[in-house]
């Protein structure tokens, strides 16, 4: 079912006091890092989103902190590092062939502990109306962790069929035949934000697409089959999917500027993990969702804010989705609940321009293996696990990842080669001591689970 809130009208005790800005926090799933128009891609056509990113700050090194969706949402949800919530993966942790899996994998954990405080809590204690639309994956229920409403949100992670039925998304149902699940979602989207009122939103739109199963929103289809291939970009249904994706947000901004509430509303826009590298191509990143190289964590990621973000900027500073949690609570003038520990950073003053952030570590943990998608051509770090159990650290220019197994470690210099083709780990000693010692101290401080344990079932070579 989904729950309308009627929203009551409410005005600040000074009419002269700025009410409480509208938070639109935009996360779309498996959209790679060039699958926009602002990224790069000739392919793709997202005029919508290149306009909103084009009026605010586009970040070139912005990172979600897993590698695939369920861990993804959990951290942005949570502002804390894997470690500290469990969820590592989708599903099981025992992805893949037992006789391919050297270690036991780290359980995982499929749903949000309770006890963990979420974003949309925070601010509907603080007079927000909160609402998800689309894709939640971190419980069956969005409306136990703050939201007041619920639009098609449930523990699956990709609908049956995004024609009806829609399966997987049994609280909504089509008004027509063959009408498009993204395109019902926003309707009902659109419905929240007329019933909100003056009462200041939080609007978590996080759309099912462009997840698979991939399913051509028909009338756009001829336009792609002819157009010519860029960078590796050439999939015509998927590319259907990205335009109506790209159309609906562009209702959902229309609205809002109709309303007049747009130039009072921080836009903030990001994908929850790179895109599958059997549909969508982010050359030169290698390979993609599920991955820790840089085609699995990148992201496209933009900030809209009118008269506090300036248009037309450009940030190269990596952030990651962990640095969401601290920078909504600071839009919205709140604090930091007392013993909610944070692992992000706010970015507000790199996006006001009134300061930076110090250069830092970034983390990724993933003590679980995840299969791989294709036998062959997707150049992961071998042809049956897009990874395998192990850590990274980005710190500046630099990025080492380890693999837990036999202890394997990568260094790369992203500066000279994003696309991590030369391991540096051997010319590189020093450099990759320091970055193993900051790895490692992490991993003592947040508990971090490391599987030693081996599978009696493994069948290659110890």
């Amino acid at each position: 079912m989904v729950l309308l809130f009627y929203g009551k009208c409410t005005h600040p005790e000074n009419q002269n006091e700025t009410p409480k800005p509208n938070i639109l926090l935009i996360n779309i799933d498996d959209m790679g890092w060039r699958d926009v128009g602002f990224m790069g891609s000739e392919y793709y056509e997202t005029p919508n989103l290149d306009a909103l990113a084009g009026e605010g700050m586009i970040f070139t090194n912005a990172y979600a902190s897993a590698s695939n969706c369920a861990p993804s949402r959990a951290c942005l949800m949570s502002g804390q590092w894997t470690p500290r919530h469990g969820i590592y993966t989708v599903g099981s942790s025992e992805r893949g062939k037992s006789k391919d899996r050297k270690l036991i994998s780290t359980r995982n954990n499929e749903y949000m502990p309770d006890d963990i405080l979420l974003i949309p809590e925070v601010l509907k204690q603080m007079g927000y109306v909160t609402c998800h639309a689309g894709k939640w994956h971190l419980n069956d229920d969005p409306t136990l962790f703050g939201f007041d409403v619920n639009i098609g949100g449930s523990h699956a992670g990709n609908p049956g069929s995004y024609y009806p039925p829609y399966k997987n998304v049994p609280s909504l149902e089509a008004p027509a035949e063959d009408y498009y699940l993204t395109d019902l979602i926003v309707d009902k989207t659109l419905e929240f934000l007329q019933n909100a009122g003056d009462t200041p939103f939080f609007l978590y739109y996080s759309p099912y697409a462009v997840h698979t199963p991939i399913h051509p929103v028909k009338k756009l289809l001829a336009k792609y089959k002819n157009k010519p291939e860029w960078n590796g970009q050439n999939n015509a249904e998927y590319a259907t999917m990205v335009e109506n994706l790209d159309k609906q947000i562009g209702r959902l901004i229309a609205l809002l500027k109709e309303s007049g509430k747009l130039d009072n509303t921080f836009i903030l826009f990001t994908s929850d993990n790179g895109g599958h590298y059997g549909i969508t191509k982010q050359w030169p990143l290698r390979s993609g969702k599920g991955s820790y190289y840089e085609g699995g964590i990148r992201e496209p990621m933009f900030a809209r804010w009118p008269e506090k973000i300036k248009a037309g900027t450009k940030s190269d500073i990596p952030v990651t989705n962990l640095d969401f949690y601290p920078t909504l609570l600071e839009v919205a003038g709140v604090e930091k609940p007392d013993g909610k520990e944070l692992d992000g950073q706010s970015i507000l003053p790199v996006l006001t321009g009134t300061g930076t952030l110090e250069e830092r570590p970034l983390f990724w943990h993933f003590p679980v293996y995840l299969q791989a998608y294709l036998k062959e051509g997707d150049p992961t770090q071998d042809p049956l696990f897009r990874t395998r159990p192990g850590s990274a650290v980005r710190l500046g220019d630099w990025k080492l990842i380890q693999y837990f197994e036999n202890n394997d470690l990568e260094l790369y210099n992203l500066k000279e080669d994003m696309g991590e083709m030369n391991n540096l780990a051997e010319a590189e000693p020093e450099k990759l001591n320091e970055l193993l010692k900051i790895l490692e101290d992490w991993r003592l401080k947040t508990n971090a689970p490391v599987p030693t344990e081996l599978n009696p079932e493994f069948k290659g070579v110890l």
